[in-house]
């Protein structure tokens, strides 16, 4: 069992875009620093459930698939589950539509726990509000002795890497400059001590950093 993140950044090591609009609520620069991972076969596959073969399958796609491969459970926030947008529909169910990607437990960080969300693929969406120590032990247990990962954001992410939780961190470094977001690395000086530190560049120029104990 291990304790896994894998997240996208920019050159200047921010995670999150700031170009966002009403009517294009990603932004243009989420589509930049995701667009190696989004064109991968195992990303076209996994996510957008296109078996056609179509999507890349070179440097991206192995670490692509290695993203999903062995995870039993998942931490997010409540940002990346889209409660921040979506706050007053009980309704909302996520980005994913009726597959979601997870195939799992996953457990949505929040200050505000509504009721489980059940699919038919497996997914389970819980909502706790939880230290992360707490939120943790939820999540190992329901791995069932496979591996947990931490989920975006950035904000939900550092708290366990700054907590020491983390067995392994892989981040994709996109060849762009956001120049502002929320940044990663902030408050994670000497974050490298107790790491194997490695690095590999995609065909798309994508930098594959990974921390491993």
């Amino acid at each position: 069992m291990a304790v896994r993140v894998d997240l996208n950044i920019s050159l200047d090591g921010f995670a999150t875009t700031t170009d966002q609009t009403p009517e294009n609520p990603f932004g243009d620069d989420w589509g930049r620093l995701t667009a190696a991972y989004v064109g991968t076969r195992t990303f076209r596959e996994r996510v957008l459930h296109d078996t056609s073969g179509a999507g890349t399958t070179g440097v991206d796609d192995r670490y692509a698939a290695a993203y999903f491969a062995g995870v039993t459970a998942e931490i997010m926030g409540a940002g990346m589950f889209g409660l921040h947008d979506h706050a007053g529909d009980p309704d909302w169910r996520g980005w994913w539509g009726d597959e979601p990607p997870f195939h799992c437990p996953v457990f949505v960080l929040t200050h505000t726990p509504r009721a489980s969300i059940e699919f038919a693929n497996g997914t389970v969406f819980h909502f706790l509000q939880a230290t992360p120590d707490d939120a943790l032990a939820r999540a190992t247990a329901a791995a069932a002795g496979g591996d947990v990962r931490i989920g975006g954001g950035p904000t939900t992410i550092r708290p366990f890497l700054r907590a020491g939780l983390v067995d392994r961190l892989h981040v994709g470094i996109a060849p762009l400059l956001l120049g502002d977001g929320i940044r990663l690395w902030d408050e994670l000086r000497g974050l490298e001590d107790g790491y194997r530190v490695t690095s590999e560049t995609a065909e798309s120029g994508t930098i594959h950093l990974t921390f491993a104990r």
